[in-house]
């Protein structure tokens, strides 16, 4: 299939009585956002005619402001299947660009086309798939969430137990509706914990992907009265929500992460592709697990994703390679959740990756044949550090990026740590 021109984009808004158009980007953090059209603007919106001040990307922390100008991605057009048809509404995702038209030093899907395009030059293909859990929540009066789960169901169990089932239908079919591939879905093991999985695609389409994704499910959550939340540690006592990473490598349209002669079946390219994450997980950690509360899951004892390394069987990895070998090979980042920024999260892993590739390192000792290995931060602050210590993830983000990032975030993680906690007060308050 060609991918949407612009004329296609116009023809098929008059086509689907199109009236508003919401022009999607992601900001540096993450955050998933938005301005609205109406279709007339539309010829205007393609000619990327439409400014806004580099603040909305950056945060209010930037030194100075300029002007940056919405540029639509006409493959992502699509026409929201929730929304009446008389008067429907539609979305494209933007790429950010400078008044010149180059891309802007702090458009995070601009970073993960570069990373896309350093791939192509090496004759390589990443396809990337992702498993993404989250918990549906009970919501009061004024429609706020509140931290009680809408049922108590536990892994795979059906309905009635399973009282979200029929909330995950219908986002599995409006997801399918816009042009997802699903490969599964299924009630997780925390009560009120959900997880649906997306067949791989390349990682722009992907990163594209996860970020609408988050913004169907609260869409079609919110219509069943309930709230979708990515937190990944909301309930002490019970497992968190990641987003597992499913990496298939290919050179000539075959998997190149396989090596029947290999005695362990992998290449030696999946060996270098695996040891380039491992020697950059420290501060790959600061994007993929971004939140002060990524890192009370990461410590959920024995069923944590902290050990800096791989496994076929070691659930405590954050990297698995599961034991099919041949065309169904892939690696298994385990690691992230869902919060994170999927652009810089995936141009990260391409750059990591290729770094390891491209310098011929070998396959780390896996964890199944060592008892103990390095873990990773143990919190957001030992991320944040380990992140201004590595000089290639910072060259990857980019100056802009890196800055902007590590401003946000330390001012969080101090926010955290001057706040007075419940459990401070149910500790000391009495005894001290």
């Amino acid at each position: 299939m060609q991918p949407l021109t612009s004329q296609d984009v116009i023809e098929r808004a008059q086509e689907y009585h199109v009236k508003f158009v919401r022009l999607q980007f992601t900001d540096i953090q993450g955050n998933f956002k938005n301005v609205a059209i109406t279709v007339e603007e539309l010829e205007r919106v393609l000619a990327n005619k439409i400014s806004l001040d580099s603040a909305v990307l950056e945060g209010k922390y930037g030194p100075k402001q300029t002007d940056v100008f919405l540029k639509p991605d006409p493959r992502t057009f699509q026409v929201f299947p929730w929304r009446p048809r008389e008067g429907a509404v539609a979305r494209l995702i933007c790429d950010m660009v400078s008044a010149d038209g180059q891309p802007y030093a702090g458009c995070s899907r601009s970073k993960l086309r570069e990373s896309r395009a350093t791939w192509e030059k090496s004759g390589l293909e990443l396809a990337v798939g992702a498993e993404i859990e989250f918990f549906l929540f009970h919501t009061d009066q004024q429609g706020h969430p509140v931290a009680q789960t809408h049922d108590n169901a536990g892994l795979c169990d059906l309905t009635p137990v399973d009282l979200g089932e029929n909330a995950r239908r219908d986002m599995v079919l409006t997801l399918e509706e816009m042009g997802f591939q699903i490969v599964s879905s299924h009630h997780e093991s925390a009560p009120g914990q959900h997880e649906i999985v997306l067949r791989e695609e390349d990682p722009l389409s992907m990163a594209d992907k996860i970020a609408t994704f988050k913004f169907v499910v609260r869409t079609i959550a919110q219509r069943h009265g309930l709230h979708a939340s990515f937190m990944p540690k909301p309930l002490p006592g019970h497992n968190g929500s990641g987003m597992a990473l499913s990496l298939c490598l290919y050179q000539e349209a075959e998997n190149a992460l396989a090596d029947s002669t290999a005695s362990n079946g992998l290449s030696h390219l999946a060996g270098s592709f695996t040891s380039g994450l491992v020697s950059h997980a420290a501060a790959l950690t600061a994007i993929v697990n971004p939140l002060v509360n990524s890192y009370k899951r990461l410590g959920n004892s024995e069923l944590d994703r902290v050990l800096r390394g791989w496994s076929e069987s070691n659930r405590r990895s954050m990297i698995r390679i599961p034991s099919q070998r041949g065309s169904d090979t892939q690696i298994v980042l385990r690691s992230p959740d869902a919060t994170c920024n999927p652009y810089l999260a995936l141009a990260l892993v391409m750059q990591a990756g290729l770094k390891g590739i491209n310098d011929k390192l070998p396959l780390p000792v896996s964890l199944d044949e060592e008892g103990s290995c390095e873990r990773v931060p143990r919190n957001l602050g030992e991320a944040l550090w380990a992140l201004t210590q590595d000089q290639f993830i910072q060259q990857a983000l980019g100056e802009l990026i890196f800055n902007r990032y590590l401003e946000v975030k330390n001012k969080e993680w101090d926010e955290f740590h001057y706040h007075v906690h419940p459990w401070e007060l149910e500790r000391y308050l009495t005894n001290y």
